[in-house]
């Protein structure tokens, strides 16, 4: 999973020229050439997701995932200070659905990495913003992204027979909550400056998953480490990523961003592969390869569309 407001790719959200949330993105994005600013994005989402996974052993996944959401939460609301006032009820319909598919996109991937590979999972869900780029597409090229990507995902379906499918899908209603998210998120950023609607959606996602994260968290919840870990989590996951993604926004082509977005399986193989220790079989590789490529054409057909001279 990208960071916390990772959109379609080619496609994210542009919410204006305000600042993210942090010195450490406006110092990076004058030392970092803005590519390898969405790569450090892209591996620090991963680092993030393997440390929950590690923790998995100390506290239960709804429990990690409200330590990540409460982080976020926190950091937007003291940096962003959303006005509250003045917003009609469909401001609020909007930007409390965005809250719940952020919610239940982090609770279900969450949910999916106990149960599965990193890797394997990351590109599962990914299937997500694909098919946001492809939906309603009449182009017969599009066709052959999707059945590439659908074979990927049945490439790891069938896995070596040691595949979870409780994990596959959970996979996939992660996958079906991110494709939500993006069309939220456009629908927000039209209704709310800067990143005022993130910020009270990432409210809202704390208010849904508190009742089952500190219900299966408990005691544990008040342990000083694991309260450290848990913010290191949000930190990673979802803050450090966004600034950056932000950053890099103003300096590149959407599809740039949209096609190095399209890496993001590989670095959740890779980081499950080295932090982890889950090792993909060569058929996994396969599947993950597969999903990828269709990503990138997926991606790039979009912006050739985009530029597309509309026809009168």
């Amino acid at each position: 999973m990208s960071a916390a407001s990772s959109a379609l790719p080619g496609e994210g959200p542009y919410e204006g020229p305000r600042r993210s949330p942090g010195a450490f993105a406006r110092a990076a994005a004058d030392a970092v050439p803005p590519s390898w600013l969405i790569l450090i994005g892209i591996f620090t989402v991963q680092l993030g997701a393997g440390m929950a996974k590690h923790l998995f052993a100390a506290l239960p996944p709804a429990a990690v995932v409200w330590l990540r959401l409460l982080t976020s939460a926190a950091v937007l609301l003291v940096f962003v200070r959303p006005r509250l006032r003045g917003r009609t009820r469909a401001d609020w319909l909007v930007a409390v659905g965005f809250g719940l598919c952020l919610a239940f996109m982090n609770f279900a991937i969450y949910q999916s990495f106990a149960r599965i590979p990193l890797g394997v999972a990351v590109t599962i869900e990914f299937l997500g913003p694909l098919a946001v780029s492809v939906i309603g597409s009449r182009r017969k090229l599009d066709l052959v992204w999707v059945l590439l990507a659908g074979a990927g995902v049945l490439l790891l379906a069938r896995g070596d027979g040691d595949i979870d499918i409780v994990g596959v899908l959970f996979a996939l209603a992660a996958g079906a909550c991110w494709a939500g998210y993006i069309l939220l998120s456009a629908a927000t950023g039209q209704r709310f400056s800067g990143q005022s609607g993130l910020a009270i959606a990432s409210a809202v996602g704390v208010v849904v998953i508190a009742p089952m994260g500190v219900a299966s968290g408990g005691a544990d919840l008040l342990r000083p480490e694991l309260l450290l870990l848990g913010l290191g989590v949000g930190l990673m996951s979802s803050v450090i990523p966004y600034s950056l993604e932000m950053e890099a926004l103003r300096k590149v082509p959407p599809r740039v961003f949209g096609v190095l977005m399209s890496l993001e399986p590989a670095a959740a193989a890779l980081v499950g592969m080295v932090v982890l220790g889950e090792l993909l079989s060569g058929r996994q590789w396969v599947a993950v390869a597969c999903v990828i490529v269709a990503s990138i054409g997926a991606t790039r057909t979009a912006s050739a569309d985009s530029r597309r001279p509309p026809e009168v």
